[in-house]
């Protein structure tokens, strides 16, 4: 049994650094886009490098979704909940990462905002009278209609995958609640009861596991159709809003967690 439990935490300790290393990794990319579209905007960067940027970025998704598939081998439980997320992180998980949807809303949001920002500008150029120099081939409010068909086209796609996911993680806890679990609940004490439930969780370990690659494959396929709609411009103004809003979740989760453990600890000094 210990043997059992430090293989576990060995292989819970290698997903937590594969998880790190690419939260390393996005913050290199962050800098890496924020370099690129400030070069392309002053016309010192093509579309073709920035086209390579993208593209090298997606593989790099595609990668880590691969390292993560070989870590569930042995134990996938870790990444349904996992220990080096906080909490909010852990609420907002869907098959142990984001849902693919929530790429296409980043779009939306992204389109929201850029139509203000370029109404407000273009409202101060009147009063003003003043050009800003602003190449609005780059800004995101540009989607044509049929890119923005494309996405919504897409976007339906993805929920429907989703919720076949879902339903198919709801059959896999209905399964593992029923027989032997249920049965064996009664008989804890035989040796035989320990036996199949040790069976049963493997088995559903396995399942989640494949489920989980499952949700991954979507994952990276929804980026590589969203990228491909996306003009090179477009899609680093894309992934470098979604890259800047994990990184941010994973900020705030820690900060509200340090803020409720002081508020805690303070209360347990005023009652000691």
């Amino acid at each position: 049994m210990a043997s059992s439990s430090s293989s576990s935490y060995g292989i819970e300790q290698l997903q937590k650094e594969c998880y790190y290393e690419w939260m390393s990794l996005q913050a290199k990319h962050i800098v890496d886009l924020k370099e690129a579209l400030m070069r392309q905007r002053s016309n010192a960067y093509n579309h073709h490098k920035l086209e390579e940027l993208v593209g090298k970025i997606v593989n790099d998704f595609q990668s880590y979704a691969k390292r993560r598939s070989e870590l569930t081998d042995k134990s996938c439980s870790s990444y349904f909940a996992p220990s080096w997320n906080s909490s909010l992180e852990n609420g907002l998980l869907w098959m142990g990462g984001c849902r693919p949807s929530s790429f296409v809303r980043v779009i939306y949001a992204l389109c929201g905002s850029c139509a203000e920002a370029h109404l407000s500008r273009y409202l101060l150029q009147i009063d003003e009278n003043i050009d800003d120099g602003h190449d609005g081939d780059s800004s995101m409010s540009d989607l044509t209609a049929t890119q923005l068909e494309k996405i919504n086209d897409l976007h339906v796609k993805v929920i429907r995958e989703e919720d076949k996911l879902t339903k198919k993680y709801a059959n896999f806890q209905e399964d593992v609640a029923d027989m032997p679990i249920a049965v064996t609940a009664f008989w804890r004490d035989s040796v035989e009861a320990d036996v199949a439930v040790e069976d049963a969780l493997d088995k559903h370990e396995e399942c989640m596991g494949v489920l989980m690659a499952e949700a991954d494959k979507v994952r990276v396929e929804t980026l590589k159709r969203i990228v491909e709609v996306l003009t090179p411009v477009q899609a680093a103004e894309f992934l470098l809003s979604g890259k800047r809003l994990h990184m941010s979740l994973h900020e705030w989760g820690r900060a509200r967690e340090d803020r409720g453990y002081g508020c805690v600890h303070v209360r347990m000094q005023q009652q000691g």
